[in-house]
């Protein structure tokens, strides 16, 4: 790069002056940085040290510039500069906030400073501008999958901030299983009394819209392409008609779990035996009338609510999860009865009645009302003759009771989110089939199978990945409605159990995601977590042994094949964690600022002392998502750790090429700390996969060791949280002194 001029700049404020060396930081950037120019300057981030920057941009042709000063995490609107790299070094939280201030640890804090100045500028030699890709789709429209409560709240919050949206039901009319409510929980003052389920106002604003196109009775057939260029194919009636749009919010809802899998519970046995759904259909066609008893169309005395029937189950039969909906729906069906009749004796048999916020006040008034609740365990519904007997043991007296004339009983199932296809558990099942070909598991994999709601044009499955109990995958934590394919978004209860107002709450916020992608992508930038970056991956195509790891392990469906098995990015998918650049076992794949390169200048750039200093290098590559901010805050609380190590922050463990080990390895460092994210089924992995696919790779990394006569304990992987802000330096800490104990690297010198 011919035209390349790194520039360093030093900033002196926040203690760094009375700390640092600034001359010898100076002299480091000039004589082995190569930075062409090198400034210092008090206070580097007001308005007179930014302009300075910006000066040198406009008159000295810097394209690169270095800023040793604070943390990447700060200052970040101050050191924006258009049309040139930045690299940060952070001296600040980096070095002398986590550092004593005696004179016994100057020299080992200005051995930190001095690494750190090295680093920052052998990875900006390697580093290209990221001009994004011109290849964008400006595509703005949204596709609202599904018109219920959730569908239809965010094809109307859409509309109103003025995108156009494409909405589709597979049903003849909007609504959803919402729609089939007699009414709904109290969303609004006073709080106590079930409220009109308000859906036909709801189908008549989006009908009304000119900004929606409402296609009933209808799928969608086909989905390809990208944010900002997805192109649908939408099955109406034995037509097909293509739409093309932006971004996706998939808000198809959920099933009721099956109540014939309750016999014990009554469930498919006995007529007055109903679910919740059941009974609000029971309601619906009394019209204003006294429900009947289903069986024999007998009057209605005696209610028995059974709560958590199917649900919170620890044996692995139901569904191990509380649906969350189920008491205050439960509360709002004893009010139709007791608003009816006050004298028909209802009773809400309970494990745990969970009525959150303003239910609160709700559940007062259905006691107000005469609805009795009780804490019982309800072991059998039989029938007995017109009636049922409900036997269950009263928790509270510690005694085996029953209810021999219930006219009703309702169960409280819970939600089953039409999520579609779910291809990781249909592989996995695949799997167990051949190994272990029983009825049970030809019967699991065709329930896997299923219909496909979006038929996604991917390698990966026709559907979005789906957690084990089968809702969207999502991370609960950070990004709620992200799913692992890129400018698709899930609202409601197909993303987790949630009752009506949360639903129309969360589409709403799948709404403003699902318009930022359209945003990002139209710019050639990426998606949460790195939004912003323009970079995208490319490879060299003549090192590339077409071994597919990349396409494999990427977790967004980002990467397809050519006819030759050649990686093909789709960079409007890519979220740029640079998984695909840690998979490749030959390390062509890298990003404009980004690669195996520079975080390997980085790792080499590092000044090792030999065998007889008595002091390590330890390399720690942390997590930039929840490692790194955990480091800077323990930072900002003074705690100490070792000066012996070296951060680089990397976008995600998922992007660590196993290079970087065998390189700090050779390099003479002592040894290497990986921090990332949490992995598993509950995990915090801000790109879902790489975590644990960065564990499972150094996994393999002992035989690794064993060949060049080291200690396996000299490479090591934690799982931190960005709350860990004790535990980090904790853990820096004891490695080091663990390597202390261990000895030097015998590999110093080569």
């Amino acid at each position: 790069m011919a035209d390349m001029k790194i520039a360093a700049y030093l900033c002196k404020g926040c203690g760094l002056g009375e700390r640092l060396n600034m001359p010898s930081l100076t002299k480091v950037a000039q004589k082995e940085g190569k930075a062409a120019l090198v400034k210092e300057h008090d206070y580097l981030c007001n308005a007179e040290g930014v302009q300075m920057i910006k000066d040198d941009i406009a008159n000295e042709g810097v394209t690169h510039a270095v800023i040793g000063a604070c943390s990447r995490r700060a200052k970040t609107e101050a050191f924006s500069f258009s049309g040139i790299h930045v690299g940060r070094v952070n001296l600040r939280e980096g070095v002398i906030w986590i550092r004593p201030d005696n004179d016994e640890s100057q020299e080992t804090t200005q051995e930190m400073a001095e690494d750190y100045i090295r680093m920052g500028c052998a990875e900006a030699k390697q580093v290209t501008f990221a001009a994004g890709n011109a290849e964008c789709g400006s595509n703005k429209r949204i596709l609202v999958v599904g018109g219920g409560a959730s569908g239809m709240t965010a094809a109307l919050e859409a509309a109103k901030t003025g995108y156009e949206v494409v909405l589709v039901e597979k049903a003849a009319e909007l609504g959803g299983w919402a729609a089939k409510l007699h009414k709904r929980i109290p969303f609004n003052e006073p709080f106590q009394d079930p409220q009109p389920n308000g859906m036909a106002e709801l189908a008549a604003a989006v009908q009304g819209n000119s900004k929606i196109k409402v296609y009933t009775n209808a799928v969608t057939a086909k989905t390809s392409g990208a944010p900002g260029r997805f192109s649908i194919e939408i099955s109406q009636n034995g037509a097909t008609v293509t739409e093309d749009v932006g971004s996706i919010i998939q808000a198809t809802g959920f099933s009721t779990y099956d109540i014939a899998k309750l016999p014990e519970l009554g469930g498919g046995k006995s007529p007055n035996v109903v679910d919740q759904a059941g009974l609000e259909a029971l309601m619906k066609a009394a019209d204003g009338g006294a429900i009947k008893r289903p069986g024999d169309g007998g009057e209605v005395k005696r209610v028995v609510f059974v709560q958590c029937a199917g649900q919170r189950d620890a044996s692995g039969t139901h569904l191990p999860y509380c649906s969350g909906f189920c008491c205050a729906t439960s509360v709002k069906q004893a009010m139709y009865f007791k608003d009816a009749n006050p004298d028909i004796d209802t009773l809400v048999l309970y494990s745990d009645l969970r009525l959150p916020g303003n239910n609160e006040d709700f559940y007062r008034n259905a006691q107000r009302k005469g609805v009795t609740f009780a804490k019982g365990k309800v072991s059998s519904v039989e029938a007995n003759g017109s009636q049922c007997k409900v036997s269950f043991q009263d928790v509270i007296l510690n005694d085996q009771t029953s209810i021999d004339d219930a006219d009703l009983v309702v169960l409280a199932t819970g939600q089953v989110p039409n999520s579609g296809t779910n291809i990781d558990h249909l592989q996995q099942a695949e799997t167990d089939f051949i190994s272990s070909a029983t009825p049970e598991n030809e019967a699991k994999i065709n329930e896997l199978k299923g219909v496909s709601i979006l038929n996604l044009q991917y390698r990966q499955g026709p559907d979005m990945p789906q957690l084990k109990y089968g809702f969207t995958d999502s991370h609960f934590i950070c990004f709620p409605y992200e799913t692992r394919r890129t400018g698709i978004y899930s609202a409601g209860p197909v993303r987790r159990p949630m009752d009506m107002a949360q639903a129309m709450e969360d589409a709403t916020g799948a709404t403003m995601k699902a318009i930022q992608a359209v945003e990002n992508a139209a710019m050639g930038r990426a998606a949460h977590p790195r939004s912003g970056d323009l970079s995208f991956p490319s490879f060299r195509k003549d090192g590339c042994t077409q071994c597919k790891r990349c396409t494999v392990e990427c977790p967004f469906g980002a990467i397809n094949e050519d006819e030759q098995r050649y990686p093909v990015f789709n960079e409007s998918r890519c979220r740029r964690c640079g998984t695909c650049m840690g998979a490749c076992p030959v390390r062509v794949i890298s990003f404009e600022n980004y690669s195996v390169t520079t975080v390997g200048n980085q790792i080499k750039a590092v000044e090792v002392p030999d065998e007889f200093s008595e002091k390590p290098r330890i390399l720690i590559l942390a997590c930039e998502n929840d490692a790194y901010p955990a480091l800077d805050m323990a930072a900002m609380n003074r705690i100490e750790y070792s000066p012996f190590v070296r951060i680089i922050p990397v976008r995600c463990l998922g992007s660590v090429n196993t290079i970087f080990v065998t390189d700090a390895l050779n390099a003479g460092y002592d040894g290497v700390m990986m921090m990332g994210c949490k992995h598993g089924d509950d995990y915090q992995c801000h790109f879902v996969k790489g975590s644990e696919l960065a564990n499972y790779r150094m996994s393999k990394v002992d035989d690794t060791l064993k060949s060049m006569s080291l200690e396996k304990e000299r490479v090591q992987t934690f799982e931190v949280s960005i709350t860990d802000i004790e535990r980090v330096p904790q853990l820096i800490n004891d490695y080091a002194a663990k390597i202390q104990e261990i000895g030097m690297s015998p590999l110093k010198g080569f």
